[in-house]
C-alpha cells in the first residue's frame, strides 16, 4: 500500500563452523575426543617402565651396594673401584669395541650389497630374500654351538673342506689371533638379514622417476648406484650402522657359546668379564660392570648417532 513503510528485515550473523562444516562446538568434543589414541599408548608405557626403566635405576643403586638375594650393604662406589681393576677389563673393553666395529662395518657394506642385489630383477629373488634373512630367526646359542663343530681344528667341516683342497686349516677358535674374528664372522652372517631388510625397505622407497632420468641420461648401473641409490638410501644406513653397533657392543650370548671369553682371555668383552663375577657370587661388582657397559655404549653410540644425523641434514 501506498505510503506503508517498508520493514527491513536483518538476518543473524553466521555460526562459525569447524573445518568439515562442523559448528564450533562440534569441533570441541572433536579435539577432546581427539585423545582417545593416545590411551592405547599406555600399556607399552607400563611395560617400558616395568622393564626397562625401573631396572636401569635399580641396577644403578644396587651398583653402589654389595648385595645378595635377601639383603644388601652400601659401600659407595667400591664396586667401580674394584671392577676398574678387574685384569681382563682393558682386553675386555679393547675387544668390546673391535667386535663392535668389525660386525658393524661389514653388516653395512655386506647389507647394501645384498640388498642392491635382492631388489634388482634377478629369478628367484623373493627365494633368495627368504635364505637371506632365515639366520635372524635361528636361536644364538644354537648357531653358536653349530660352528662351534663346524669350526673344531681337527674334525670340523670348515678344516676337513680345507684339507681336501691341500690346505691345512686354522685354529679357529683355538688361535688367540683369530678366535674373535671367528666369532665376529659368525656374527655378520647371522645379523646382516636384518642389515639387508632394512636397506631393501630403504632401496624400494626412492622414487623410480630418478633411476628412469639417470637410464636416459645414459648412466650406468655403478653411476646409477654412487648417484642415486647410496645418498638416498642414507637413513637406512644410520639405522643399520646404530642398531650394529649397539648389538655388537652389547654381544655376549654368541661370544660365550663359542669360545667362553678364550683361548685365555683373547676374545673376552665386558659382558663376559661381568658374567664371570657373577658367576663367582661377586653381585654387586657385576652390577657395577653392567653399569660402565650401558655407559661405554651410551657414550659411543649418542655422539655417533647426532654427528650421522647432523650430517644428513646438511646434505
Amino acid at each position: 500500500m501506498a505510503g506503508t513503510p517498508t520493514t527491513t528485515t536483518t538476518s543473524p550473523p553466521p555460526v562459525p563452523t569447524a573445518p568439515g562444516g562442523r559448528s564450533g562446538s562440534a569441533g570441541k568434543g572433536r579435539t577432546a575426543g581427539s585423545r582417545y589414541p593416545y590411551w592405547f599408548y599406555l600399556p607399552a608405557a607400563v611395560l617400558y617402565t616395568v622393564l626397562f626403566v625401573l631396572p636401569t635405576f635399580a641396577s644403578f643403586f644396587f651398583a653402589l651396594t654389595r648385595w645378595r638375594l635377601i639383603d644388601f650393604q652400601f659401600i659407595g662406589f667400591d664396586n667401580f673401584v674394584l671392577f676398574f681393576r678387574e685384569p681382563a677389563l682393558v682386553t675386555g673393553l679393547v675387544n668390546t669395541i673391535i667386535f663392535g666395529v668389525v660386525t658393524s662395518a661389514a653388516k653395512v657394506v655386506l647389507g647394501l650389497l645384498l640388498a642392491v642385489l635382492l631388489t634388482s630383477h634377478i629369478i628367484g629373488r623373493g627365494l633368495l630374500r627368504s635364505l637371506v634373512f632365515f639366520p635372524v630367526l635361528v636361536s644364538t646359542i644354537g648357531v653358536g654351538i653349530t660352528f662351534t663343530v663346524l669350526m673344531d681344528p681337527f674334525d670340523g667341516l670348515f678344516n676337513q673342506v680345507l684339507g681336501a683342497v691341500g690346505v691345512d686349516g686354522p685354529g679357529w677358535l683355538t688361535d688367540p689371533s683369530l678366535a674373535l674374528l671367528s666369532v665376529a664372522a659368525v656374527d655378520v652372517w647371522k645379523g646382516v638379514g636384518l642389515a639387508t631388510v632394512i636397506y631393501i625397505a630403504g632401496i624400494v622407497s626412492i622414487p623410480s622417476e630418478y633411476f628412469e632420468a639417470a637410464e636416459v641420461d645414459g648412466a650406468g648401473s655403478w653411476r646409477r648406484f654412487r648417484s642415486i641409490t647410496l645418498p638416498l638410501a642414507r637413513p637406512a644406513t644410520v639405522t643399520v650402522i646404530i642398531l650394529s653397533l649397539i648389538g655388537g657392543l652389547r654381544s655376549f650370548d654368541l661370544i660365550w657359546a663359542m669360545t667362553r671369553g678364550g683361548p685365555g682371555f683373547t676374545s673376552d668383552v665386558i659382558a663376559s668379564v661381568i658374567y664371570k663375577q657373577y658367576q663367582a657370587g661377586f653381585f654387586g661388582l657385576s652390577t657395577a660392570g653392567n653399569v660402565v657397559l650401558f655407559l661405554v655404549v651410551t657414550a659411543i653410540v649418542l655422539p655417533l648417532f647426532w654427528w650421522l644425523n647432523r650430517k644428513e641434514v646438511e646434505l
